[in-house]
């Protein structure tokens, strides 16, 4: 019996069960989809998730940027 029965032909989600999502950026900090495109990924054509998961890498910046820590109560 083959394992290739179960192989899908679709653009797989990036999901890495690591489901939080940024207060400030509102968007999954596993992941990097906004709940509006989780939700949708299920709707989308092959075409709009390849496009997606080709932008996800570019919001990793965003979610770096420090939110105030011991610098900030310095002053």
């Amino acid at each position: 019996m083959s394992d290739d029965i179960w192989k899908r032909d679709e653009v797989q989600s990036p999901c890495i069960n690591i489901c939080v999502v940024h207060p400030a950026e509102r968007i999954c900090t596993g992941c990097l989809r906004s709940i509006e495109e989780i939700g949708a990924w299920g709707r989308m054509s092959n075409e709009e998730r390849a496009e997606l998961l080709e932008e996800l890498p570019s919001r990793a910046s965003r979610l770096k940027k420090r939110r105030g820590g011991r610098k900030s109560r310095i002053g």
